[in-house]
């Protein structure tokens, strides 16, 4: 049997120094499935289309003109403007059955998650877009950390910073819910820790 590769995340972390939010999902599917070189790349994954209807009321907001790729530049200007850093919760992984799903993906090494908010300094808020990215979350915060749920954060704190722990629907269309309602869940989220108006 063929050993499982080790993946090192393909990507730096993202961290605007204006950053209060640092938005963490798990790990990027295979770069053959890519539309772009930045997070939530893969064009059947609706992140991107929920950002654009909660921000500007259009699911295709942050799309090409043809609507078959993302607008890069146009991604990475909102999230520095905003004040939104984006990473994933794993830096090194194996994927059990090559493809992209969070339950196939064994995480290896976990990101440093104090060093990336060292970079962040205003950050006060985490939000995780999966039970992936929660559970390895969970297990670099101190012990005892309360797990967040869909509607229900938590708090913690590390290196004397508190933090504000939240778990929104995943963008993965795997993810049991319509894309209308995943954007009024990420609105109500977005209005509450006061980066959306």
């Amino acid at each position: 049997m063929a050993e499982i590769i080790v993946e090192t995340h393909p990507l730096a972390p993202f961290l605007p120094a204006n950053a209060q939010l640092l938005m963490l999902g798990s790990f990027p599917p295979p770069a053959a499935r890519w539309k772009m070189n930045f997070y939530y790349p893969n064009l059947q994954n609706d992140m991107w289309r929920i950002f654009g209807l909660v921000f500007f009321q259009d699911k295709h907001y942050f799309f090409t003109e043809n609507n078959k790729a993302f607008n890069e530049p146009l991604i990475r200007t909102f999230l520095s403007e905003r004040g939104i850093a984006i990473n994933d919760t794993a830096y090194q992984i194996r994927r059990l059955q090559n493809n992209a799903a969070d339950k196939f993906l064994e995480v290896v090494t976990p990101v440093d998650l104090p060093a990336l908010l060292a970079q962040i300094p205003d950050c006060r808020h985490i939000m995780t877009t999966g039970d992936k990215a929660t559970s390895t979350l969970l297990q670099l915060l101190p012990a005892g950390t309360a797990a967040p749920t869909i509607s229900h954060p938590s708090d913690t704190t590390l290196a004397d910073r508190h933090l504000t722990l939240s778990r929104l629907p995943s963008s993965s269309r795997a993810y049991p819910l319509a894309l209308e309602r995943k954007a009024v869940i990420y609105r109500d989220y977005f209005y509450t820790i006061g980066l959306l108006s």
